[in-house]
């Protein structure tokens, strides 16, 4: 059976892998499962006597999160949870709010980068935390064809609209304390993607001292990500050079992540506002270790240069999610990945892409240097990735001819270069990946070990 819940919830094409029905039993599935883990006494739908159960849902602009919106937040009510909509804003609020509101569980309506006719739906545990695989499981368990049946008279959850300005007041206050200093003086262009940052991020902005040039920042249901946002580029980096402004930064639909270009147009990314990050918080002794989390696909640029700072970095596997519970074993304090989803637990249970802007811009502010002479403490070393088509991506895994040619580009490679062979989570490829000082280099060895793969 394929399992529903994939790296980043339960995503799919709106209205036909994502349905109504699907957000609906969801709904109630979730219900049952995240009331009882923030309630023990409530397991098998016991009454405890107290209040109902609170339940924050958002969404991002997209035309099906009001369908789903609608669907999800009667799941939730049928059984005994009442509903805070609290509308438009990110993930990354909407993680804050069912902490800041108590709630038992929170739920957010995106598919993140997709194109808008996907959507998505993520749940957040009690104190706004992912959810482990073992709660996702049961949530699946937990969902049924049968009929949906519940609590009845007083008993069914309520459902309201919260205020929208109170949702977002609390979360931009959330983000200026969590601000180390003040922004004035700076320029910044932000593309909001036409997405859940559209007004959260130009107000925080703002709030925080920098004169805020916004791109993409309308939304009207079907323009989400269309061309814009952190998947393209393009527009920020021609807005930035247009206005003569200090930075860009460019977030994606529900703005859990933020790029960066820097003054001249060129791109920032993830490794390296990691490693901007990462010294700041060292500076004022807030990384914890002194170590930095980041997934095995980070840059070697970055490894060179963390190993310079006096920096260590824990490797984990490709996802963010791996990425938190890394952070959360280890009592870190920063992680994150290549496309700009960075985490600082002390501040956020996930990933927030305005906090990563807010800390990005605060350190230029605070030591007076472009984001250019910040981003160059590391050199990206050229990424060459051959996605190789396979039948068996286990059989590769297994491959003794595999095994020995990667060891063999490795040792040839030396200190110098880096060779990674993943299989893709959702199709049939095993993806190589080749770092080298010299890119000619890097695609003569992946196109090599390319062949060896298909050859399996």
């Amino acid at each position: 059976m394929t399992r529903l819940f994939g790296t980043d919830g339960v995503r799919g094409l709106a209205n036909r892998t994502l349905t109504a029905d699907l957000a609906l039993r969801l709904g109630a599935a979730a219900a049952a499962v995240l009331a009882a883990e923030a309630d023990p006494a409530r397991a098998g739908g016991a009454s405890t006597g107290s209040a109902r159960p609170l339940a924050v849902v958002g969404r991002d602009p997209r035309v099906s999160g009001e369908m789903l919106e609608a669907a999800l937040s009667a799941g939730l009510a049928s059984q005994g949870v009442d509903v805070l909509l609290v509308g438009e804003l990110p993930t990354p609020a909407v993680a804050h709010l069912t902490a800041q509101h108590g709630a038992a569980l929170g739920a957010m309506i995106s598919a993140s980068h997709n194109a808008m006719p996907d959507n998505g739906i993520k749940f957040f545990a009690a104190g706004g935390h992912k959810l482990g695989d073992h709660i996702e499981d049961a949530i699946e368990s937990a969902l049924t064809d049968d009929p949906i049946t519940g609590p009845t008279g007083d008993a069914i959850g309520r459902i309201r609209r919260a205020p929208s300005a109170d949702a977002l007041d609390g979360y931009v206050r959330h983000l200026l304390t969590s601000t180390p200093g003040r922004l004035d003086g700076l320029v910044v262009v932000v593309d909001c993607a036409n997405g859940a940052a559209s007004e959260a991020a130009p107000r925080a902005y703002r709030e925080a001292g920098a004169r805020v040039i916004e791109i993409h920042a309308a939304p009207d249901g079907y323009n989400i990500n269309h061309e814009c946002g952190s998947t393209h580029l393009g527009a920020v980096q021609a807005a930035v050079r247009e206005h003569d402004a200090d930075l860009g930064l460019a977030h994606d639909g529900d703005a859990d992540r933020c790029l960066a270009v820097d003054a001249d147009g060129n791109v920032v990314d993830g490794d390296q506002i990691m490693a901007i990050l990462a010294l700041a918080m060292r500076d004022a002794g807030e990384l914890a270790e002194d170590t930095l989390v980041a997934t095995v696909m980070s840059n070697l640029g970055l490894k060179v240069a963390m190993r310079a700072a006096g920096i260590e970095i824990a490797e984990t596997k490709v996802g963010d999610r791996y990425v938190l519970e890394r952070l959360r074993d280890g009592g870190y304090s920063l992680g994150g990945e290549q496309s700009g989803h960075l985490v600082l637990p002390g501040h956020a249970t996930t990933g927030d892409g305005l906090l990563t802007g807010l800390r990005i811009m605060a350190r230029m502010a605070e030591t007076g240097r472009s984001l250019a002479e910040l981003a160059g403490v590391m050199t990206v070393l050229p990424q060459i990735l051959v996605n190789v088509p396979v039948d068996d991506k286990a059989a590769v895994a297994a491959s003794g001819s595999v095994a020995e040619a990667v060891a063999q580009e490795e040792g040839a490679l030396g200190a110098t270069g880096r060779v990674l062979l993943r299989p893709s989570g959702t199709e049939q490829l095993v993806r190589v990946m080749v770092e080298a000082q010299d890119p000619a280099l890097a695609r003569e060895v992946a196109e090599r070990l390319a062949g060896v793969v298909a050859a399996v």
